[in-house]
């Protein structure tokens, strides 16, 4: 048994109107599918990899999470949801109940959602709220919704929907690409020094030319 990867990071929205405009129309994930009913919707993002996505909760009372930059410490709430891990098959979904049940820890399900089964457990010491799913269904079409009050916008279509967003005017050039020094240099350098990571094959042509000089100031 072997986690996959991320089936889906799960967030909260007020208004997926709006989060639709800025996750398909701004950012160009594709609206893959959707569920609805009684002022409750359940609706994905897929990612470039075909695998990934990013969802969204919209119900009656839900609230838009605070403002807080990656990293920056905080007690305040936040609209996180739950994290789901993709498994490759039915046997491995239970064999994974069954390892996290013999540590102690309450399992829910299987929950089967129609193009998947699910099963929920928490991380016991963070209360992170944690899926995992199994899916035995593939779309042919996209966005494939059901809802007993279906969103004009969805209708739109799946991709990137033009006119919505202002168009770039001015792009980055190439010798304005850089990045303000964060913490990662000496993280960088430890790494080089002890063989720990090495730079990638693609790199952009004078990028670790840019680098030393930078890193000498």
């Amino acid at each position: 048994m072997s986690l996959q990867g991320i089936n889906h990071l799960a967030f909260i929205t007020d208004d997926m109107v709006t989060t639709i405009r800025f996750y398909r129309d701004l950012l160009g994930l594709k609206l893959s599918a959707g569920i609805g009913h009684d002022g409750y919707r359940h609706y994905f993002f897929q990612l470039a990899d075909g695998e990934t996505h990013v969802a969204f909760f919209e119900y009656d009372g839900a609230t838009v999470m605070n403002r807080k930059f990656p990293g920056d410490r905080t007690s305040l709430p936040l609209g996180f949801d739950h994290v789901s891990f993709a498994v490759e098959s039915r046997e491995d979904l239970f064999a994974l109940k069954d390892r996290v049940e013999a540590a102690g820890i309450e399992v829910e399900g299987a929950v089967d959602h129609g193009l998947f089964w699910s099963i929920y457990f928490y991380d016991p010491h963070n209360n992170i709220p944690l899926e995992a799913t199994w899916q035995f269904m593939d779309l042919e079409q996209a966005p494939a919704i059901s809802e007993d009050d279906p969103l004009d916008i969805a209708a739109e279509g799946s991709g990137l929907q033009p006119g919505h967003w202002p168009s770039v005017e001015k792009s980055t050039p190439e010798s304005e690409m850089r990045a303000l020094t964060g913490n990662g240099q000496p993280m960088r350098e430890h790494f080089l020094k002890n063989g720990l990571a090495s730079f990638a094959s693609n790199l952009p042509s004078g990028f670790l030319e840019s680098l030393s000089v930078e890193d000498n100031g």
